[in-house]
């Protein structure tokens, strides 16, 4: 007899008769609630529906449809990200800085269209773009923009996000795109958990799309809004589209603008009244509406695309090497500049961690010109795509630290995404890789040792004078130093064999080297340059019964990391790296050398923190610039917690307090845009004094 699960069997065709009206109902539970924003069932009904249809899957695989909502969860299974071929244009836009700009464009598309257009305006999302390709109705593959000619497949990751459809309301072939993004209400609380922070959604919503494991990107709420659609036999104008595309069960932007001359400009305000409609004098005064919105979107957005309404239009007027004619990006005034990938090379840090650095055409940001870029780790640059040659924008993260943000457009020399090189390029050994990044395991690898004597000298941490990055590198250089300990041993007087030096910078080095031995244990344990533990966990250990360094050093001899987490605001991770730190041979020969020079490792008693009045409760603070009183100025961003602010990296609508320091630069700006209170530093010194 044929079992259960068999095609032949009754019990198989009673499983998919209710396999089938499982899925019909729960696809159409879901676009409800998440496209449409209506439910219709409560949240238990709908859990138990689906419980059902996993179980019936779990009983008869090979019934699990293409459209299933139980494909929403993801896979633990790995996959590769292969490469895949466009069939459509996935090309970059031309750009207008101006509403002058955008005018010229507008009058001369009109012109050489020579008929009298109408425009859409959309906004530009600042997501992760995705081309979607539908076989009959079935979602068949999603593959990123990559170089506009070939992406990467990764379908499995998309299945995951609740608002693109897996099966479309009519058994249609086609290609959409759209934008993926993470809503910044949920930004701050996923990337607090990332081992390196993303700086913004965008990129947060990029590797995410990036991963191996579709469960994990089915942990992270990404959201859609699609914009374009290729049908085979496609509509008059470029609303149409957009209502066909609302028709199959897309989520369209509900703040589109229309403007137009024609006579169905009532038609579109009926059917769409989220929408702007109005004639095209009346652009201009749109643009203002929008960038005043931006600061309400709970996603990010970086300008307008307009587009001619037109079908047949377009066509006419055809597209250049890189941009369609009949379309330009409109973007809002930015923090950030383009430039040329000229260059990509790696550094070697103190700790050993390998960090790819752009080195791209010199260009003005912020008040100071930019030639270096960060690019973080390998898995950045993979989820940028980012070739030598592309063009992108840069911009000046905490107005401090140059970063490369997107991929604006990618280079004609066919250069591909780069890649790590294998071994070090200071000391020649191979590399190893631990979480996102690379490191080099030779702890005398040159560069390292250089990374060491930086960071030990510098001014948050033992501040020695005359011991500046050139003199470091000259000492290591002829052989004087070969660590940090060596600095409290050579003989300084050495350096007047070398040229450059006379008595009196000698003078001031054997002068810094002593004032530093006077230097209290916080700032000794900091410099000793455990990776991740900063001034912060330095206080936190002090006060959690850890002032001395015997004290440290024990605790790290029993490998027990709850010896450390019991301490409030010490997580699993730096316990393990204080342990592992602690223990390692050329720590402890150091510190023991350390001692003995002079250096102080321990204090008398950690100073009772005393409770502190809750004045910032319910006010949420950004800090910017340079303070006199606050080095590092994370030092003041603590001392809002500690009185029961929140902090966070960027100025938003949420935001009520600015702290600015010299140099505020761009968010100084922003907050004046948007109304927040900007408060200097004496008034700051002021508040935590008063009761």
């Amino acid at each position: 007899m044929p079992s259960s699960n068999t095609s032949s069997s009754p019990g198989y065709e009673q499983a998919k008769q209710e396999i089938d009206e499982l899925c019909s109902k729960l696809n159409r539970y879901q676009h409800e609630y998440y496209v449409l924003s209506r439910p219709t069932v409560s949240d238990r009904e709908y859990d138990r529906l689906f419980d059902r249809l996993r179980r019936l899957e779990a009983e008869f695989p090979r019934l699990r449809r293409a459209d299933s909502p139980t494909r929403r969860v993801g896979s633990d299974l790995t996959h590769e990200l292969p490469e895949v071929a466009h069939t459509i244009p996935v090309l970059s836009l031309d750009k207008a800085y101006s509403a002058q700009d955008l005018d010229s464009w507008v009058t001369k598309t009109s012109r050489n269209a020579d008929r009298s257009l109408s425009f859409v305006v959309e906004e530009k999302i600042d997501g992760a773009s995705i081309v979607l390709y539908y076989e009959e109705g079935l979602l068949a593959r999603a593959v990123t923009r990559g170089n506009g000619l070939v992406g990467n497949d990764v379908t499995p990751n998309v299945e995951t996000i609740r608002t693109v459809p897996l099966r479309l309301a009519r058994a249609e072939t086609l290609a959409v795109r759209g934008e993926i993004f993470l809503p910044l209400s949920l930004f701050d609380r996923i990337n607090s958990r990332q081992e390196t922070p993303y700086a913004n959604p965008r990129n947060l919503a990029a590797g995410t799309l990036r991963r191996v494991k579709s469960a994990d990107v089915a942990a992270v709420p990404l959201d859609i809004l699609v914009y374009e659609g290729y049908f085979p036999s496609p509509p008059a104008t470029h609303v149409e589209v957009l209502e066909r595309l609302e028709e199959l069960g897309f989520k369209l932007n509900p703040d589109t603008a229309v403007f137009t001359q024609r006579q169905d400009a009532g038609h579109i305000r009926d059917r769409h009244p989220s929408w702007t409609v109005g004639a095209p004098a009346e652009i201009p005064a749109y643009l203002q509406l929008a960038r005043r919105r931006r600061a309400e979107r709970d996603y990010e957005i970086d300008g307008l695309v307009v587009k001619v309404n037109e079908l047949e239009a377009r066509q006419s007027l055809g597209f250049t090497g890189h941009h369609p004619r009949w379309a330009i990006a409109f973007k809002f005034e930015a923090p950030e500049a383009e430039s040329v990938v000229e260059n990509i090379e790696v550094q070697v840090g103190r700790t050993g961690r390998i960090t790819p650095v752009a080195r791209i055409k010199a260009v003005k940001l912020s008040g100071s010109t930019i030639s270096n870029a960060t690019l973080h780790n390998q898995d950045y640059v993979d989820l940028l795509e980012l070739a030598v040659g592309d063009r992108v924008s840069v911009s000046k993260r905490g107005d401090v630290i140059p970063a490369v943000e997107r991929v604006v457009e990618k280079n004609e020399q066919g250069n591909t995404t780069w890649k790590m090189p294998e071994t070090c390029p200071s000391c020649g050994t191979r590399l190893t890789r631990e979480g996102a990044h690379q490191f080099c395991p030779n702890p005398g690898c040159p560069d390292q040792i250089r990374g060491r004597l930086r960071f030990f000298a510098g001014r948050n941490q033992m501040d020695i004078d005359g011991l500046g990055p050139e003199t470091l590198d000259l000492l290591v250089r002829h052989g004087l130093v070969r660590d940090v300990q060596d600095l409290y041993t050579f003989d300084p007087q050495a350096l007047l064999e070398l040229p450059g030096f006379k008595e009196k910078k000698v003078r001031l080095i054997r002068e810094g080297l002593r004032k530093s031995k006077k230097r209290g244990y916080r700032n000794v344990l900091v410099s000793l340059g455990i990776p991740e533990v900063g001034q912060k966990v330095v206080e936190l250990l002090v006060e959690g019964g850890y002032p001395d360094i015997d004290s440290l050093l024990a605790a790290a001899e029993r490998r027990e990391p709850e010896a450390f987490t019991r301490i409030h605001g010490i997580g699993d991770r730096i316990a393990r790296i204080l342990i592992e730190e602690l223990d390692r041979p050329e720590m402890r020969s150091r510190i023991a050398a350390l001692r003995a020079a002079g250096l102080r490792f321990s204090e008398e008693a950690a100073a009772k923190q005393r409770s502190l009045p809750q004045t910032f409760e319910g006010q949420t603070w950004c800090v910017t610039g340079s303070f006199e009183s606050f080095k590092p100025r994370d030092l003041a961003m603590e001392e809002i917690k500690r009185r029961g602010g929140r902090v966070t990296s960027g100025i938003t609508s949420r935001t009520t307090h600015l702290l600015a320091g010299s140099a505020a630069g761009s968010k100084l700006e922003k907050a004046r845009e948007l109304g927040v209170r900007v408060v200097g530093e004496a008034e700051f010194l002021e508040m935590l004094a008063s009761p």
